[in-house]
């Protein structure tokens, strides 16, 4: 019998206990042994529900317990989740995590014990959700130089830039709709400004550059200034407008940033639409994968999180090659970073062959009914963007651009 304990009975975390007792059979043939919850912590208490009996209030009676040598985490945030799972690992147990701000903000040094106490700490569902995005990158592609990772990493933001692009609305009323649904919470900043996909992307970049990348370096830039008439532009180019975050590798630096991005057709990316997530890969002689599918949610994110444990416990005495080192990454500026860019100019469409000099020629595109146009330039240099728009007034926005 192998002793788990689940810390935080929220959606995951219930989803969690309810996978474990639903396949156990399954489990039971993969790793040789049941598994059991043991304790689950939080400090509701449960009346009328299954597990009631497991839930204390007292995160000694996980730690201090010496049957238990499992424990998932899916309290969220870093307070108190960092404590709890520091003194876990220290105390020599198997932490499984869903908690992507704690892994962005910690996971170096949660790594680090992991290592030195021969145990390991997991966080396949931090990322993606049911996707399989971390051990692909940490095992399914062990010995690539991974040269890009660009992914739809946020099923909110998924959501909202879908349903504008389809039905012509704007951002406030989609992201109502979102909070109806359940799929945005109620303060939904960590989404919409990107910090989400931020954080995502750069424990992606880390696993990816076996270093650490401190997510508050990585240039980050949210959905909340795109308007129906960007997704309009974006149409008539036969693109759509996704919030991508991505890792490109140069010769000597790493380009790291979230921002929203135009995405054409023949970019594998175009198709992820609703609540779905995607994630491109691509390898020096792989080229290019897509991992696709459901990036959040109860049962598909405690499925990551069980394949986990179930790893964990095939493993009982070793510490696993996971996760990188100590090493900093710091991302290049993003004024070093190459592509097209896509920039809205107030004024007549007769101004627009002008404009377009001022980038040593671009491509213009009209709306009809719209005092203004907009400028597809050539590749460049993002700083040699930023000099030539600087000699042009009169402009409303700019986006990058993908494979258009």
């Amino acid at each position: 019998m192998i002793n788990t304990a689940i810390m935080g009975c929220g959606t995951i975390g219930s989803g969690v206990y309810e996978t474990i007792v639903q396949n156990q059979e399954i489990m039971r043939k993969e790793i040789g042994d049941s598994i059991r919850v043991k304790k689950i912590l939080d400090l509701r208490t449960f009346p009328g529900e299954p597990f009631a009996d497991l839930v204390t209030a007292d995160f000694s009676e996980i730690e201090n317990d010496p049957e238990i040598s499992i424990v998932v985490e899916t309290m969220g945030g870093t307070k108190p989740c960092y404590a709890f799972v520091k003194a876990c690992l220290l105390k020599g147990k198997h932490v499984v995590t869903s908690n992507k701000a704690l892994v962005a903000a910690h996971g170096t040094e949660l790594l680090q014990i992991a290592r030195e106490k021969n145990v390991n700490f997991f966080f396949e569902a931090a990322v993606g959700g049911g996707i399989p995005v971390i051990r692909t990158l940490g095992t399914g592609y062990a010995g690539q130089e991974i040269q890009e990772i660009s992914g739809i990493l946020n099923g909110t933001t998924n959501f909202i830039l879908t349903k504008m692009d389809r039905e012509g609305a704007d951002f406030a009323e989609t992201l109502k709709e979102a909070q109806d649904l359940g799929y945005a919470e109620r303060n939904p900043e960590a989404d919409i400004e990107g910090h989400d996909t931020c954080r995502k992307i750069s424990i992606l970049a880390s696993l990816a550059e076996d270093a650490e990348v401190n997510f508050e370096e990585v240039s980050t830039e949210g959905i909340t200034k795109i308007e129906a008439t960007d997704l309009r532009y974006a149409k008539k180019l036969g693109a759509v407008i996704r919030l991508l975050g991505s890792m490109r590798k140069g010769e000597d630096e790493v380009g790291i940033f979230v921002a929203p991005v135009m995405v054409g057709r023949q970019n594998p990316l175009y198709s992820v639409d609703g609540v779905f997530n995607g994630i491109m890969i691509r390898g020096n002689t792989l080229g290019v994968t897509m991992l696709y599918g459901s990036g959040a949610g109860k049962l598909p994110t405690a499925a990551a999180v069980v394949a986990d444990i179930i790893e964990a416990a095939k493993n009982p005495d070793r510490n696993l090659p996971f996760g990188w080192h100590e090493k900093k990454l710091h991302p290049a500026d993003m004024g070093h970073c190459t592509g097209r860019f896509f920039v809205r100019v107030k004024g007549a469409a007769d101004d627009a062959p002008k404009a377009a000099e001022v980038f040593g020629g671009a491509e213009v595109i009209t709306l009809e009914g719209e005092d203004e146009f907009a400028l597809l330039t050539g590749v460049m240099k993002e700083r040699d963007y930023r000099a030539a728009a600087e000699k042009l007034p009169g402009i409303i926005k700019m986006i990058r651009t993908e494979d258009i």
